[in-house]
């Protein structure tokens, strides 16, 4: 067992000597592990006190969470059918774990001993806030249940984390299976040349004469964007929206039905009305009520213009191709004619100017403008795949801050979609402050053999959004993992990826890094112009599409009793009624692939990202008042919001870093909303 990689001394993940077979074993020993540190606090014979409980608790699990931390960060990136059956394995390990822990009475008598003595401990508001959290996440997760609740509780939750990979494998299955192969090249009608020579080799590399399509992101979008031929459009968007929804091996309509029902049991098992209740009782909204109130209150607002919106696109595609009924394959096409033709801006011209590379020197140069940080390429670390590119992250100083990986193009083994993860949290043990490693995952256009990776704007956008996110892992600078980077509430984790988006579109920030492939040409200001201008295109609509995901996660986590919901598709279609602007597909259902709910963590939280563009578009209202690359602004913002993580209640860090509560009034003259002045 010693000589398993995973359970050496390690700093960096050694990816490069683990083998399959050592996940088990490793995490086996490390939950052993685990336990005996646990053990050593229970069968502490002094009074329990803040240090030899509550930190020692923070301190337990290091070996466990370093293993666990690789192997479902590669099961995401770089699956295949050994490591998802591995996934399946564990999970109920891990699963039983956690509870033994929570449901541990000894332990949680030893917690409960130091939160009651709370008020005349003299904490610092960190080490309040480790308490507290310490305290609930015992006694919001069954600590109080008697013993037959607790083993109900147990079975929920090993069922709980079986059904989540399920679904997950299910998804990337379907993913996967698909590809349209095309070899009428008048079909490739209006692609652009990239796409087309991506096709081609991606049809080459699986053995065909052709052009492959397939339902990765950087297949999918330019094909359902540019493509003339709109029966395959068709045949391309309702694959898509049919993913878990098909009468095969991987239909998904069971296993949402389960896992809906499950999280509600559990939620009344510990006392709540819906699993939205407990889930919001530790996140700034609070209350399914007050979600709903945030969420039909920005539908109240876009709706008009999201249908003044849809007219016009009907209208124009009825002049343009004589289209009657507009339906969801004719959306990205005809919304990109019409842009084209409004702000005469079309992405693929801006695509030269997004060169890959220089993208993410653009991103480290806006973080070294805001934040002092510097980033050098090294080969010196351990590597999962020979795409991903790794980073030394230091301070101006020449101080360490950060091991940054990043991992930008589409494989087999791959989940689509973008993501930030971590392989090590920051926290402070003895004198010393363990820096964190920090990890993008994306799914961008690959380089071609005539091309660099050319980025679409929106991709521009995803990488400042991941990045975003990524800071707030680097600038951790706290004294409890747990409370770590961006350990914090669901609503507030947005916040410092969306508000990085933010200098995508400002002219100081574009000339640093938007520069012609070619030519080396700084992009045309005329440009910048009309991306501003063209920023709030089409918002009202894509608020409404934000809106329908958030009001459908409202709908499958805070009713009174899932147990009854026969039909998933119907049960999807009545809470998108409010917001449904295009006709229903009758072969596809958005539940079936909804992993950010039934895979991910955002289950009774999707609204997030809307309530979290409130903060953002508030936030960056300050630095444009200032200067978007001032300093005061930006070290208000890294001390009171990216150093801090966990440590204090979101609200207060925001008004600290503010001066204020956030105003709507920010996202809705952004969106075009609302009047400007």
């Amino acid at each position: 067992m010693t000589k398993n990689p995973l359970l050496q001394d390690f700093n960096t993940p050694p990816f490069s000597q683990i083998k399959e077979e050592d996940y088990k074993p490793a995490i086996k020993e490390a939950i052993q592990i685990a336990k005996d540190e646990i053990n050593a606090i229970v069968e502490n014979p002094e009074a329990p006190t803040f240090e030899n409980t509550t930190v020692a608790l923070d301190n337990t699990g290091n070996t466990l969470d370093r293993a666990t931390s690789i192997f479902f960060n590669l099961n995401s990136a770089e699956t295949n059918e050994e490591i998802q059956k591995i996934a399946k394995d564990i999970s109920p390990w891990l699963s039983e774990f956690r509870n033994d822990m929570i449901l541990n009475e000894e332990l949680f008598k030893r917690v409960k001993t130091v939160y009651d003595q709370l008020s005349v401990l003299n904490l610092t508001p960190e080490q309040e806030m480790l308490l507290d959290k310490q305290y609930k996440s015992f006694a919001r997760n069954g600590a109080n249940l008697n013993e037959d609740d607790k083993a109900e509780l147990r079975k929920i939750d090993a069922e709980l984390a079986k059904l989540s990979l399920q679904f997950g494998e299910h998804v990337l299955a379907e993913t996967n299976a698909f590809e349209l192969l095309i070899t009428n090249e008048d079909d490739l009608a209006g692609l652009p040349e990239s796409a087309k020579e991506a096709a081609k080799e991606l049809a080459n590399s699986k053995g065909k004469d052709g052009w492959m399509i397939t339902l990765d992101y950087p297949s999918y979008i330019p094909f359902m964007t540019y493509a003339d031929n709109r029966e395959l459009r068709k045949k391309l968007a309702i694959a898509f929206g049919k993913k878990g929804f098909q009468q095969n091996e991987y239909n998904n309509e069971q296993v949402v039905k389960d896992i809906v029902t499950l999280r509600h049991k559990r939620a009344n098992l510990l006392g709540y009305k819906t699993h939205a209740h407990f889930v919001l009782e530790e996140r700034m909204a609070e209350t399914p009520e007050k979600v709903m109130e945030f969420l039909n209150e920005l539908l109240e607002k876009a709706k008009p213009a999201a249908q003044r919106e849809f007219k016009n696109l009907e209208a124009y595609a009825k002049k343009l191709d004589g289209i009657d009924q507009l339906q969801k394959w004719d959306g990205a096409y005809y919304s990109e004619k019409l842009k084209k033709e409004l702000f005469n801006l079309d992405q693929e011209l801006l695509k030269p100017y997004f060169k890959l590379e220089n993208v993410i020197d653009g991103v480290f140069t806006v973080a070294n403008k805001l934040y002092n940080l510097q980033f050098e390429e090294i080969d010196s670390i351990d590597k999962y795949h020979e795409d991903v590119k790794t980073y030394a992250v230091t301070d101006t100083d020449g101080n360490f801050v950060s091991y940054f990986y990043a991992d930008f193009h589409p494989r087999p083994g791959k989940r689509n979609g973008a993501w930030m993860t971590s392989y090590k949290s920051q926290y402070r043990s003895n004198d010393t402050n363990e820096r964190p490693q920090v990890s993008i995952v994306c799914n961008f256009t690959k380089p071609t053999q005539t091309k660099p990776s050319l980025l679409t704007f929106n991709e521009v956008t995803t990488l400042f959004h991941e990045f975003g996110h990524a800071l707030h892992g680097m600038l951790a600078n706290t004294t409890y993992k747990s409370l770590s980077g961006t350990s914090v509430s669901w609503d507030f984790v947005e916040l410092p990826s969306q508000v990085l988006e933010n200098w995508c579109y400002e002219k100081e920030a574009l000339e640093l890094f938007a520069k012609h492939y070619e030519t080396g040409e700084v992009i045309p200001m005329e440009y910048v112009e009309k991306i501003k201008e063209s920023a709030s295109f089409h918002e009202g609509m894509q608020t409404l599409r934000q809106l329908s995901f958030g009001l459908l996660d409202m709908s499958w986590h805070s009713g009174d009793s899932p147990e009854t919901i026969t039909n998933v598709k119907e049960f999807e279609t009545n809470a998108f009624a409010e917001t449904k602007l295009y006709p229903d597909v009758a072969e596809n259902c958005m539940s079936t692939s909804f992993s950010h709910i039934f895979q991910g963590g955002y289950s009774a939280g999707y609204y997030s990202y809307k309530w979290a563009e409130v903060l953002d578009a508030d936030a960056f209202e300050y630095f444009k008042e200032e200067g978007i690359f001032n300093k005061e602004v930006a070290d208000k913002f890294k001390n009171n919001v990216l150093s801090k993580g966990g440590t204090e209640e979101p609200m207060e860090l925001y008004k600290r870093f503010r001066g204020r509560e956030p105003k709507p009034d920010a996202l809705l003259r952004r969106a075009g909303l609302i009047d400007k002045n």
